[in-house]
């Protein structure tokens, strides 16, 4: 089974045996973040591929209709309507196309981990909570979820006992520090191992991030 979704693909020295599918945010493309993956610093033994798949074009509201990379359309700047549920859906099931490859090729659905910035994370979150196989793990960045009064109904008991790491930038001006701490406290209250980080910086990675990443991913996958 092929995926329809163009992406950067960053291959282990070994034969891979795991896999990171990152999804960046928007206006960014599956290049923005693939510079990350030797600042990871994971041990080569870890056979980790990396994915990092492009979203597709669309005309972006708030940004007066201009085409660009994005999961969603972002119609307004509420955050309880931020997120353009068709487009998040149609995202979702183009981005679970890419995990079921992926599965297709010979890797475990427990040795997938979804990883997503901003825009990226969204679809990460709606996705991972809602997929009927188990995941490696699932790592939100500097976002917040969609639909969140629908996750206690919607979710899907494979991923229940799924590790989360939810972090966020203090100063954030694109998506404040409080939508990123209230998935957490969602997924805490739902009983989900999720872990919180939150660094002094606004819309971006920092360093520090990139270790603690690190370090949550190296324990993933050498489980």
């Amino acid at each position: 089974m092929s995926s329809t979704l163009p992406y950067v693909e960053v291959n282990p020295t070994g034969k891979a045996d795991a896999v990171v599918i990152w999804l960046h945010g928007l206006g960014d493309s599956g290049n923005g973040f693939a510079p990350i993956v030797p600042e990871l610093k994971l041990p080569e033994s870890l056979n980790v591929r990396f994915l990092f798949p492009h979203a597709p074009v669309r005309p972006v509201t708030i940004n007066n209709g201009m085409q660009m990379r994005a999961w969603y359309d972002i119609k307004s700047l509420d955050f309880e309507n931020r997120a353009d549920i068709e487009g998040v859906t149609e995202s979702m099931a183009l981005v679970r196309e890419l995990v079921e490859a992926q599965m297709a090729s010979g890797i475990p659905s427990e040795r997938i981990l979804l990883a997503g910035f901003s825009q990226g994370g969204v679809i990460a979150y709606h996705l991972g909570l809602r997929f009927e196989h188990k995941l490696a793990g699932i790592m939100a960045l500097s976002t917040y979820m969609c639909q969140p009064e629908k996750l206690a109904e919607q979710r899907h008991s494979a991923n229940q006992n799924t590790e989360i790491l939810v972090a966020h930038g203090l100063y954030d001006e694109v998506v404040p520090c409080a939508l990123g701490k209230a998935a957490f406290s969602l997924l805490e209250s739902l009983n989900y191992p999720v872990k919180w980080r939150d660094y002094p910086m606004q819309h971006n990675v920092c360093l520090e991030e990139i270790q603690e990443i690190s370090q949550w991913l190296s324990k993933r996958f050498s489980a």
